[in-house]
C-alpha cells in the first residue's frame, strides 16, 4: 500500500443526474494539496461549476466529502461535509454543511472518499452506493414523504447495514433553508437540502465493508488513548436533561462524547442536542402550558421531519412573535394561529405552511431577512432581536461580546460555528470559574496562557480592545480549515484546554500528530495550518469569482454597529477578561464602524491580501501553491 492510500479509500465518485453517467476520480491529486473535507470539496467545486451558475441550476453541484480521519474510531473524526452554492444568502454563494454520525464513514467503507452530484434527474431518484458500485434508482414512491419515512422505507428495503441521507418536503419545495437528514438526526444546513431537492435527488444510501488503514496504527492508538484521558466526561453536563427521558448518546466513532443526548418516542430514537433542542424551547416554556417540554421536543422533530433548519426557525419564531405584538402581522394576513404561539397548533401549522410553501409560508420559506424586507422597515428592525447572520441564522455568540468573532462572521457565508466555538467555549469555561461554579477550572491565568499558545498573543485575551484580534481571527480560521479538511469534530478539536491535567492549556500539535499517524505524511502543526490557510484562500477565490467581492462584502448586519449589546445566552451579564485579566462587562458595547474597518485592514495585511480591496493577491496565492487559481482570477481581472 502506498503512503497516499493510508487514510483514504482512493476514489471520488462523480454522478451526473441529467444523463445518468457515473465515473470516478483518483483522490490522491486532490489530497496532496487539500488533504480532504472542505479542501477537496472546494477544489472539486472550483473545477466543476461555472461561476455564474445559480443554486438551483442543474450545473450546480453538491460535493459530499469525508476526510482522512473518517472511519477511524475514538478520535471524534467520523464527520463529513456537503458543499455547494446555496440560495439562502443574497447573493447566492458557495457554502457548506458539517454533519456527524456514520454516513460519511460508510461512504468511505463503500469505497469512496467523496461524491460529486451534478445535473437534474427527470423524475425523483435516489442513489445507492455499495462496495464500489453505484446505481441510480427511481424514488417516485418516496417523493413527498418526510425525511424519517423515506429513510425507514429505504432501510427496510436495502438492509440495516445501510446508512441513509435523505431530504423532506421542505427541500422538495425548494425552501431556501431546507436541510438534509442522516442517521441519528445528523442534519446538514446552509440550504443545501434545497439544492438536493432541485436535482430531484431524494436520498443517497451507502454501505460497505472496506475499512481505511492507518500508516502508524500503534501511534494512532496511543493518541486515541491520550485524547480519552484528557477529555473524558468534560462536556456531559453542558445541556439540560429531561430526567427519565434523555440519555447521553455520542456520535459514531467518538470515544470521549460531548453533551449529545437522545430520547425515544413511539419506538423511534431522536436527537436531543445543542441548538436544535431550543428551536421552540424558550417560546414553549414562556408561552405554552405545563406540557411545554414535550411540545418543544415535538417542534424539533417536526423540523427534522420536514427538513427545516432549526438555526433559522428559532429566530424566525421570535421575529413572528415580535411582529404580532406590534401589529405588523395578525392571524388574518398570515393564516397562522399567532395568538397560540407556544402551542402544538402553532408550530404544527407554521412548519407545514413553510415546508409546503402555503400562503404566508411561501414568504417565510425565503428566510427571515428576505421576509422582513417585504414587510417594511419596522419588520426589518425587529429581525435584529434574533437574527445574527445574512443567512438568517440565530443570534448566539454575539461579536459585540467577542470582538474576534466579528471578523469570523464577516468573512464567512454562514454562521461559522466551527470557528466561534474556539473562543466562546473557552470564555464560557472562564466565566464559570469567575462565578465559582462547581467543577470550574479555567482561571484567568489559564485563559491568558491559551491566548498566547493558540491565538497569537496575550492581547487576544483582552476582550475590551481590538488589539490582537486580527491575528487571533487568522489563526482560528487557518486551524479551523485544517480541521474542516481532516475532518475533526468541533467539540473536541482543537484541544485548547484540558480539565484533567496539571496545566489546563492544551496542545496545538495534536491534530497534526493524528494526521501524520493516519496518512504517513510528514506534517507538523505549521504544515497542517498551512493547508488550512490554502483552503481558506481557495474558498475566498470562489467567493471572488462569484462576485462576493472583498472589503464591501466582508460585513456585519448593521445593528451590530448601531445597537448596544444587552445580553448573551450563556453570559447574561456579558463579563469578559479585560486588560491584564481584569473582569469587565461588554454590556452596552457596539462595534464601531471605523474601528472595524481598521481591524479588517490589519487582517487583510496579515493574510497577504490587498488591504484596499480585501481581495487575495496573485503573489499570495502563488505562495500557497494556488498558482492555477491565481491564473484564473487574473485572467478574469479579479486580482492583481
Amino acid at each position: 500500500m502506498s503512503v497516499a492510500e493510508f487514510g483514504y479509500a482512493g476514489k471520488i465518485l462523480k454522478v451526473n443526474l441529467s444523463n445518468g453517467s457515473i465515473t470516478t476520480l483518483p483522490t490522491a491529486p486532490y489530497a496532496a494539496r487539500f488533504l480532504g473535507g472542505r479542501g477537496i470539496a472546494a477544489k472539486l467545486y472550483w473545477d466543476t461549476v461555472p461561476p455564474q451558475t445559480r443554486a438551483y441550476d442543474p450545473e450546480n453541484c453538491l460535493v459530499y466529502i469525508t476526510g482522512p480521519v473518517a472511519g477511524f474510531t475514538g478520535l471524534a473524526g467520523c464527520r463529513w461535509q456537503v458543499c455547494g452554492k446555496t440560495a439562502i444568502t443574497d447573493p447566492e454563494i458557495f457554502s457548506y454543511a458539517n454533519l456527524g454520525d456514520r454516513w460519511g464513514s460508510r461512504l468511505k467503507y463503500a469505497g469512496y472518499d467523496g461524491l460529486v452530484v451534478q445535473g437534474k434527474a427527470e423524475k425523483p431518484v435516489y442513489l445507492i452506493i455499495r462496495d464500489g458500485a453505484a446505481v441510480i434508482k427511481d424514488a417516485s414512491a418516496l417523493w413527498g414523504e418526510s425525511a424519517f419515512e423515506a429513510a425507514d422505507s429505504l432501510k427496510a428495503e436495502l438492509g440495516k447495514d445501510t446508512s441513509v441521507l435523505t431530504i423532506g418536503p421542505a427541500a422538495e419545495n425548494l425552501v431556501a433553508f431546507a436541510t438534509m437528514l442522516a442517521d441519528d438526526g445528523a442534519s446538514g444546513a446552509s440550504g443545501l437540502g434545497a439544492v438536493m431537492g432541485s436535482k430531484n435527488l431524494k436520498a443517497i444510501v451507502v454501505a460497505g465493508t472496506e475499512r481505511p488503514k492507518a500508516a502508524d496504527p500503534a501511534g494512532l492508538s496511543q493518541l486515541t488513548d491520550h485524547l480519552y484521558k484528557i477529555r473524558k466526561d468534560t462536556w456531559k453536563n453542558w445541556l439540560e436533561d429531561i430526567p427519565g427521558k434523555t440519555r447521553l448518546r455520542p456520535c459514531y466513532g467518538c470515544a470521549t462524547g460531548c453533551f449529545r443526548k437522545a430520547y425515544e418516542n413511539e419506538g423511534r430514537r431522536y436527537k436531543f442536542f445543542c441548538q436544535a433542542v431550543h428551536v421552540y424551547w424558550g417560546t414553549a416554556e414562556k408561552r405554552g402550558d405545563s406540557n411545554w417540554q414535550e411540545v418543544a421536543l415535538y417542534a424539533s422533530r417536526l423540523c427534522d421531519q420536514y427538513g427545516l433548519d432549526t438555526t433559522v426557525m428559532q429566530p424566525m419564531i421570535e421575529w413572528l412573535c415580535a411582529c404580532y405584538e406590534e401589529g405588523i402581522l395578525n392571524e388574518n394576513n398570515t393564516s397562522l394561529p399567532l395568538s397560540k404561539v407556544g402551542s402544538v397548533e402553532f408550530i404544527k401549522t407554521l412548519t407545514r405552511k413553510i415546508a409546503l410553501r402555503e400562503g404566508f409560508g411561501d414568504i417565510l420559506a425565503r428566510g427571515t431577512l428576505k421576509a422582513a424586507a417585504e414587510l417594511g422597515k419596522r419588520a426589518q428592525e425587529l429581525a435584529n432581536t434574533s437574527v445574527l447572520t445574512r443567512a438568517s441564522e440565530t443570534k448566539d455568540y454575539d461579536p459585540r461580546l467577542v470582538l474576534t468573532n466579528a471578523l469570523l462572521y464577516a468573512t464567512e457565508p454562514r454562521r461559522p460555528i466551527n470557528q466561534v466555538h474556539e473562543l466562546t467555549h473557552a470564555l464560557w469555561l472562564w466565566r464559570n470559574w469567575v462565578k465559582g461554579e462547581k467543577d470550574a477550572f479555567l482561571s484567568t491565568d489559564d485563559f491568558i496562557a491559551i491566548a498566547k499558545n493558540f491565538w497569537g498573543s496575550a492581547a487576544a485575551a483582552d476582550f475590551s480592545s481590538y488589539e490582537g484580534k486580527a491575528l487571533a481571527a487568522k489563526k482560528i480560521q487557518d486551524r479551523a480549515y485544517a480541521k474542516e479538511s481532516s475532518i475533526l469534530c468541533d467539540f473536541l478539536w482543537p484541544v485548547i484546554w484540558v480539565r484533567f491535567a496539571d496545566s489546563h492549556t492544551g496542545d496545538p500539535s495534536l491534530e497534526s500528530q493524528v494526521i501524520a499517524a493516519i496518512t504517513g505524511r510528514e506534517i507538523d502543526e505549521a504544515g497542517l495550518n498551512g493547508i488550512g490557510e490554502r483552503v481558506f484562500n481557495l474558498q475566498k477565490a470562489i467567493f471572488t469569482r462569484q462576485g462576493r467581492g472583498g472589503r464591501e462584502a466582508d460585513r456585519l448586519l448593521d445593528y451590530l454597529h448601531d445597537e448596544p449589546l444587552q445580553s448573551v445566552f450563556f453570559n447574561p451579564d456579558c463579563i469578559v477578561p479585560g486588560k491584564n485579566g481584569e473582569i469587565v462587562s461588554r454590556q452596552g458595547a457596539r462595534i464601531d464602524r471605523q474601528d472595524f474597518e481598521k481591524l479588517k485592514s490589519e487582517y487583510y495585511a496579515l493574510r497577504g491580501w490587498d488591504t484596499a480591496t480585501g481581495l487575495p493577491t496573485e503573489k499570495k496565492l502563488r505562495e500557497l501553491d494556488l498558482a492555477d487559481i491565481a491564473a484564473d482570477l487574473k485572467l478574469r481581472g479579479l486580482i492583481t
